[in-house]
């Protein structure tokens, strides 16, 4: 069976797309890293992948805010073509600055919508780096985390990463995000003050997915610090059921 491509953005600051491109290399897919200038001079060539990945790391340094230049390039120059690349339901993923860029595109938690959720610097204005035990939600529409089970372990590193929603309206919004499924994943544990224990959020097809810890980074057992108690007899770490999930669907539909 031919493999389905994924585009995986690169330049301006992006760290993190070779390790991504990996996991989806390991899954049966055929990822083509690309840089962001030459996607935004030919906007018609993001049409050429099923599924696109907007990897970690500190685009553009983050002086502006994570994420946010990234995003206003991406919005400014490529609004049409990314709008049309979801209208024909290809799975998009955001990972760390990747889920900041979403974010700030306005693609989460409703795309194109008014937005109601951001990510903030984390409450003890630290840097984290550490690996986290999280719990995917049962009730979660994500396509990402589908048959994930917790708790698991992924790494995080990041100092903008808690999850806020509109003032006034926090309770709310939390709710008909978790009534609607789009809530993937939670810290087991108050890590950054985000909302709920948010790490990984859905739109409402449960194709678009933004999370703040590293799939990537947790592809094989060799990785994880507790390395014999997070995986299975392939040596295959948890973060690659997430990219696994993203290929079957594309090789289904």
């Amino acid at each position: 069976m031919k493999k389905v491509p994924v585009l995986i953005l690169t330049g301006d600051g992006i760290n993190c797309e070779r390790e991504t491109a990996r996991a989806f290399s390991l899954v049966g897919a055929d990822p083509v890293i690309v840089h962001v200038n030459d996607l935004l001079e030919n906007p018609r060539r993001l049409h050429e992948f099923e599924a696109a990945a907007f990897p970690g790391g500190f685009s553009f340094g983050d002086d502006l805010g994570s994420g946010q230049v990234l995003a206003l390039k991406v919005s400014l120059l490529l609004g049409d073509e990314l709008r049309g690349f979801l209208e024909a339901k290809k799975p998009v993923i955001g990972i760390c600055n990747g889920f900041q860029a979403l974010t700030k595109l306005g693609l989460l938690p409703e795309p194109f919508g008014v937005r109601k959720m951001a990510l903030a610097r984390n409450s003890h204005v630290h840097f984290l780096d550490r690996w986290i035990d999280l719990e995917p939600e049962k009730a979660s529409i994500c396509l990402w985390t589908r048959n994930l089970q917790g708790p698991f372990s992924l790494p995080i590193r990041h100092g903008e990463g808690r999850v806020v929603f509109a003032k006034g309206e926090e309770e709310s919004i939390h709710r008909q995000l978790s009534h609607a499924g789009q809530i993937a994943l939670r810290y087991t544990e108050d890590v950054n003050g985000s909302h709920g224990r948010i790490a990984g959020v859905c739109d409402p097809t449960g194709l678009v997915f933004g999370l703040m810890p590293h799939p990537e980074a947790a592809i094989s057992l060799l990785q994880h610090p507790r390395s014999t108690r997070h995986g299975n007899r392939n040596g295959e770490g948890i973060g690659l059921q997430i990219f696994k999930n993203c290929v079957s669907y594309l090789k289904e539909k």
